[in-house]
């Protein structure tokens, strides 16, 4: 995973920096774990990364209710006061969250994400665990 962290970090980085007002970059397994990270410290991505899991399941469960749905949920945006909350899925059980700021310009944050998930789509991918296998 560490190899797998240093292979994103330019690219996290990357889609922090070409949008403005971008404060966190997390890339998270659908159980909730960390694998990478930008613009924020361990501690942070790692409690962003179990409430995204919570997160993504629940607009499963809504998703599944639509008559034509795959059930799958592809992007959550959460306005509040203070800024935006994104979550898109991006490979195989693996998905891309960011926090950012008020005055962020949503379209360019969606486009931006969604040429990040394209580009590093096989990085993203996170395969299921097996019962025994160090984490």
């Amino acid at each position: 995973m560490i190899q797998q962290q240093a292979n994103m970090d330019w690219m996290l980085k990357d889609l922090a920096e070409s949008v403005p007002q971008t404060r966190h970059v997390v890339v998270l397994s659908a159980d909730g774990l960390r694998m990478a990270q930008y613009g924020t410290d361990t501690d942070t991505a790692d409690r962003l990364a179990a409430a995204c899991a919570g997160l993504q399941s629940l607009a499963s469960a809504v998703g599944a209710e639509l008559p034509h749905s795959d059930g799958q949920m592809r992007l959550v945006v959460i306005e509040m006061d203070g800024g935006f909350f994104y979550l898109m899925a991006a490979g195989a059980r693996a998905y891309l969250a960011v926090l950012a700021d008020e005055g962020v310009d949503a379209g360019l944050m969606g486009q931006r994400m969604r040429d990040l998930v394209l580009r590093i789509g096989e990085h993203l991918s996170s395969p299921p665990r097996q019962e025994g296998q160090d984490r």
